[in-house]
């Protein structure tokens, strides 16, 4: 029988992802950027959560947000309208994610290269994005109330590698089949490291509490 070649092509493209991951990580420490990854599925909240993060800190940081779809640049205007800071849309061309090597052309494409804080809104899925290193220098997650305690459980990857959880919507709790505590336990049995803060975007609870977790953050990476 003639011998096949087998290529891993998903093995490579990680290495290589990885590779670019790190190089940008480095570039980013010289310029003292710190870059945040948020990710989550469509419709948890992520830009209603970076809007009310980003008007806590912008007169301490200099922002700007890179906003990640598949098409449309609706949450590039409303993160633009609703805080001032520069923020740019990036179209992934049908892809589910944001890679290293496409999270450095948006980084290229900002008007400055002097920015404390830079906020990547990843494409709305909770399984490609797990996938690929982006760069950041730290990766969180948000899970919503309406999208079930269970989710830690079905979807292990993301809660694994995310630092911060925010569990969005506990404004609607009393409507939903969502037992907070097992949620905690759940994330924590992924990631006993996690940070985790129950948070409502709508009504601005508990956001100080994300903006002083990531303040701290940035204090440390800047510092180091």
């Amino acid at each position: 029988m003639n011998n096949v070649k087998v290529i891993e092509i998903k093995k490579s493209i990680f290495d290589a992802n990885d590779k670019d991951a790190n190089n940008l990580r480095k570039e980013l420490k010289k310029k003292k950027t710190f870059l945040l990854n948020v990710m989550s599925s469509p419709g948890s909240g992520k830009t209603t959560t970076l809007i009310g993060l980003i008007n806590l800190l912008k007169s301490k940081y200099k922002i700007a947000v890179m906003e990640a779809d598949i098409d449309s640049n609706v949450d590039a205007i409303k993160i633009k309208e609703n805080t001032g800071v520069e923020s740019i849309q990036l179209h992934t061309g049908g892809m589910c994610h944001l890679d290293a090597f496409m999270t450095k052309q948006g980084i290229d494409s900002l008007d400055s290269t002097d920015y404390d804080l830079v906020i990547l809104e990843n494409v709305g899925n909770l399984v490609c994005p797990a996938e690929f290193d982006t760069g950041a220098i730290k990766s969180m997650m948000i899970l919503s109330v309406p999208e079930g305690d269970d989710k830690p459980l079905k979807y292990p990857l993301m809660f694994s590698i995310c630092d911060l959880v925010l569990i969005n919507k506990i404004d609607v709790l009393p409507y939903f089949d969502f037992d907070l505590n097992k949620c905690e336990e759940y994330i924590l049995s992924r990631n006993k490291n996690a940070k985790i803060i129950p948070i409502s975007a709508k009504n601005n609870e508990n956001i100080d509490k994300f903006a002083a977790w990531l303040d701290n953050e940035i204090t440390k990476f800047k510092g180091e």
